[in-house]
């Protein structure tokens, strides 16, 4: 059995899966926007995304042309048997599933102004390793598109005002941006000792938390709640035309800080955000985790003759 060969196929399948279907709590929630909306124009751009993410999972083609900037978060377990090797293959993987698909590229390189064309480049995927307990390997693909990078912030705010700034701060980066990235968004926040750190929570809270799974300390879920609610008062709204959606979830996730220093960060993700999750066991099995029926209905049945 070629584990390096499962694992790339995996690794195609997930970016397959996350590229053209919408997740579905996400879908879920800008189903209930629709449904509790009363603007006009934003009902009508609710309608227009609900049908959007009809109409690429029954033609199988990617749900939004920004295909994204290629991400990959990788949970490795002590006892997997590929190593350093794996970031080889999902690299090779990310180029064959551009083609295949296909993906837009979407990979510049910032000095020479050349795109490879396939999704790769220095430092990309970005790959973003940690290590666990077990004897399997999870990977997940976060492709974020290029319009939600716009309003990400990373600030350190002095202690005895952070509280009172961060939210202030967010409601106001929301307002400036507006539409720029293509609302309503799922924010994340991330807090910590370091900007980096913080940004790097912020972006796990926002693309790989359920919507509606709120955080497990009550305080820090009462939060996400609080901020939930101020962004959709400010009346931003689908796609910036207004009414009562601007956010579908708010998620906070934080490490402990410096006595000087409080960092935050804001990451949003779009209304399309995507995510394909497999898990990896040493014999070869896997279990796609992200989108479990929709891997059986496209991968798995045979179709009638």
């Amino acid at each position: 059995m070629d584990l390096g060969g499962v694992v790339k196929d995996v690794v195609k399948k997930i970016v397959f899966l996350g590229s053209i279907y919408i997740p579905d709590d996400v879908a879920a929630s800008l189903k209930a926007a629709l449904d509790r909306e009363t603007d006009p124009n934003a009902k009508f751009m609710l309608s227009a995304i609900v049908k959007n993410i009809d109409l690429a999972s029954l033609r199988k083609v990617a749900v939004c042309q920004d295909t994204g900037m290629p991400t990959f978060h990788v949970a490795l377990g002590d006892g997997f048997p590929i190593r350093s090797g794996l970031l080889d293959i999902i690299r090779d993987a990310m180029r064959e599933a551009t083609k295949e698909i296909p993906l837009r590229p979407n990979t510049v390189d910032p000095f020479h102004e050349k795109n490879p064309g396939d999704n790769t480049g220095r430092y990309v995927p970005w790959i973003d390793v940690e290590l666990i307990p077990g004897d399997y390997v999870e990977i997940a693909y976060l492709p974020k598109g290029g319009g939600s990078e716009a309003p990400n912030k990373a600030f350190t705010l002095p202690p005895g005002v952070a509280w009172r700034e961060l939210r202030k701060r967010l409601l106001e980066t929301v307002v400036e941006y507006g539409p720029m990235p293509c609302p309503p968004t799922i924010v994340g926040i991330g807090i910590a000792g370091t900007i980096d750190a913080a940004v790097k929570l912020a972006k796990k809270a926002a693309l790989l938390r359920n919507v509606g799974h709120r955080h497990e300390d009550p305080k820090v879920a009462q939060l996400e709640l609080e901020l939930l609610r101020d962004l959709n008062r400010l009346g931003v709204g689908p796609h910036g035309v207004g009414g009562v959606t601007t956010a579908l979830d708010v998620h906070i996730e934080y490490a402990h800080r410096h006595p000087a220093a409080f960092s935050v960060a804001f990451v949003f993700s779009c209304w399309a955000t995507r995510r394909g999750i497999a898990r990896i066991y040493p014999d070869g099995r896997y279990d796609i985790l992200s989108h479990p029926e929709t891997y059986k209905k496209v991968f798995m049945e045979v179709p009638a003759t």
